[in-house]
């Protein structure tokens, strides 16, 4: 990957918290700047679409102790896999970054958009602080764009970006997306700054969320707080509403008016990068692994469960369930082993800590009452798997279960189905509250906030027969296959296109499918677990 400093303006502007590579320091004090190793974290789904402009740019920040004299060159010019592009790095010191991202963003946002109530904290809020970074993310991208450019912005950190950035730039287009669940206006409305976010959201030519319901929940806030109102929706892709889901909605909003502007609400579920992991199953000695961990798991039924230590999560859950099992059912002890990957998040915040050591407390007591020296029926891991790995424990085990309490889309579950393939039987546990429910068929759904849809799931999985798992286990690959990276890829060019025209979008994820099953997203050579 080179670098060098250069200014150009760019037809598509990138605005997200993250820098587009890692950033590795040597013993000389000299730096690196890698490729992200993941395929289907967030930084290289990006890239894969932003590869595909004329010019692009990515606006970050970067830490410096003086922003006003940072000791690193500001805007450099990247080449690397994905193609050339600007980075714009924002300075920002280590107060604001914790102010703006890990007080504002993950104690005050973060349980509103997932539903915690009861996590919500407003008292270490620093409003103002929150307000200066965006502008200045807004000022980084009004620099950076061309005269017709599409500013992409993603995610809650970046809310008061649009509207400053309409101010700066009436000219250009600007788009925003959510990774993460949208609540309706009942939980919404708990942000005293409510209004200000709507308000500045609502300048943006196109809002994107991941399944229907983010989107109408999105529209029922805006319509609590402003005078905008729907002026067009549509039936729900009838792939993306299944009956009686927790998370379907019939109906999909796809245009709202505020004051005279048209706001396009897309509805794109990021896909999983599927040829990236089929082509993990092909390499030499992947067979020789998946064995290899079938043999360290011997005549037991293996259960997989793989996310971030998050109270959104339902990691503590999990190991409940587990543990009702072994206590309903004592003949199981020895015949069922669950391995829990809960790979720690941002320890700047105080309630991951909580979670991460009641993890620590369930797994010690699971074990010590109902383990021996010869077996340990919960093997928990703390720390990233590498892709290639963490694919081999997919091929290998019986049963996956994900069950978050809340959880804006989750490529876990697509991840493990096309690892398992065409010919696979291994069964999916998911809960109905993550956004890939919507998309996935053939898996057993669940309500994590019950003990009794818990358990019964659970033991659903375990007495399926090999037919009825092979048949679900195909619905699932085809499903995780239609709403694949490139599908997802493929929608957004095409809103991209139309907004720089002035035109309603003319492909939706629903006509995107993946019947190009192969991924137009570049490979990376050393992927690790960016889950969730």
């Amino acid at each position: 990957m080179n670098a060098q400093q250069v200014t150009a303006k760019s037809d598509l502007v990138v605005v997200y918290h993250r820098q587009p590579y890692e950033e590795v320091t040597h013993p000389d004090g000299s730096v690196e700047l890698r490729e992200n190793s993941s395929p289907n974290g967030i930084v290289p789904t990006i890239k894969g679409v932003m590869g595909r402009m004329k010019s692009a740019s990515w606006v970050a920040w970067k830490h410096a102790d003086d922003p006003d004299n940072p000791q690193f060159e500001q805007i450099i010019d990247i080449d690397d896999s994905y193609g050339s592009y600007q980075v714009n790095r924002l300075p920002l010191t280590e107060h604001e970054v914790s102010s703006f991202y890990h007080l504002t963003s993950k104690e005050a946002f973060w349980p509103i958009l997932h539903g915690f109530k009861e996590r919500y904290n407003y008292d270490p809020v620093d409003w103002d602080t929150f307000r200066d970074v965006n502008r200045r993310f807004a000022q980084a991208a009004a620099d950076a764009a061309s005269d017709d450019a599409v500013v992409w912005i993603h995610d809650y950190n970046l809310w008061l970006v649009p509207g400053y950035l309409r101010q700066l730039r009436p000219d250009v287009k600007i788009a925003f997306f959510h990774h993460t669940p949208f609540p309706a206006s009942g939980m919404f409305n708990v942000l005293p700054w409510r209004e200000e976010i709507i308000r500045s959201l609502l300048e943006a030519d196109s809002i994107g969320f991941h399944i229907p319901r983010y989107a109408q929940s999105f529209v029922s806030v805006a319509r609590s707080l402003t005078s905008a109102r729907t002026i067009a929706d549509q039936p729900t892709d009838p792939d993306m509403s299944p009956r009686g889901d927790a998370l379907s909605e019939r109906w999909t909003p796809t245009l709202m008016d505020h004051h005279g502007h048209t706001i396009h609400i897309e509805t794109n579920p990021v896909g999983v990068n599927d040829s990236y992991v089929e082509e993990l199953t092909a390499r030499d000695g992947f067979h020789q692994r998946v064995q290899e961990i079938r043999d360290w798991v011997g005549d037991a039924t293996m259960i997989l469960s793989v996310s971030r230590t998050d109270y959104t999560k339902g990691n503590v859950e999990q190991l409940e369930t587990f543990e009702r099992l072994l206590v309903r059912r004592p003949e199981l002890r020895g015949k069922v082993r669950l391995m829990l990957v809960s790979v720690g998040a941002n320890r700047a915040v105080a309630a991951y800590d909580e979670v991460q050591q009641r993890i620590e407390e369930l797994t010690g007591r699971i074990n010590g009452t109902h383990g021996s020296f010869q077996w340990q029926p919960v093997s928990l891991i703390s720390t990233a798997i590498p892709m290639d790995e963490l694919v081999a424990y997919y091929r290998a085990a019986d049963i996956c279960s994900i069950t978050p309490l809340a959880d804006g889309l989750n490529l876990v579950a697509p991840e493990y189905c096309i690892a398992q393939g065409d010919d696979g039987a291994g069964v999916l546990i998911l809960s109905e509250f993550a956004g890939s429910a919507v998309l996935l068929e053939g898996q057993i759904p669940v309500n994590p906030f019950s003990f009794q849809a818990m358990d019964k799931a659970l033991d659903a999985a375990l007495e399926m027969s090999g037919e009825e798992r092979r048949e679900r286990m195909r619905d699932l690959v085809r499903s995780s296959r239609r709403w694949n990276i490139t599908a997802w890829s493929e929608a957004t060019m095409a809103l991209f296109r139309a907004l720089r025209r002035g035109e309603k979008p003319e492909v939706t994820p629903s006509s995107a499918h993946a019947s190009d099953r192969t991924s137009e997203i570049p490979i990376v050579s050393a992927p690790d677990t960016s889950v969730g």
